[in-house]
């Protein structure tokens, strides 16, 4: 095989392993995190967070993280700030969680916007398992949330 041959090869297996990466979800652990315009306390403040937002992880850095917020405002973070746990917030006006994973079933909470619920587990395609602070768990319209 020629250089360049293997040299396309190998481009084509390191772009196909980027491209099956997972987005890296999060979420605030602290009852309020300040965001930052850069990985620095001396940084610009731009706003507070509160616990259990859910936060996408964009970039790592020694005790940084780069987050994208469900606005798909991007910002820093003390990676401090943020834990594993996998929440989702409303992004609709209006989210049922339903008793099962298909529209007709009955309705056990009502939702509104920007409430965050426990990412509990995928379901069928279009809804994910959640559980909502106060006990619900069920099923909600993936469309109606962010951090999925």
């Amino acid at each position: 095989m020629t250089f360049w041959r293997r040299a396309l090869v190998a481009l084509s297996l390191v772009g196909a392993a980027g491209a099956v990466q997972a987005i890296d979800y999060r979420s605030v652990s602290v009852p309020a995190a300040i965001l930052f315009d850069a990985p620095s306390l001396q940084g610009k403040k731009l706003y507070l967070i509160k616990a259990q937002t859910p936060v996408e992880v964009v970039v790592k850095l020694e005790g940084w993280v780069k987050v994208r917020d469900a606005e798909g405002t991007l910002a820093w973070l003390e990676s401090r700030n943020v834990i594993d746990k996998r929440m989702l917030v409303v992004t609709a006006p209006k989210a049922d969680i339903r008793q099962s994973d298909k529209q007709e079933s009955s309705v056990m909470a009502e939702l509104d916007k920007w409430v965050a619920v426990e990412f509990v587990e995928p379901a069928s395609p279009g809804w994910a398992k959640v559980r909502h602070r106060d006990g619900a768990t069920g099923y909600i319209r993936s469309t109606q949330v962010w951090g999925l």
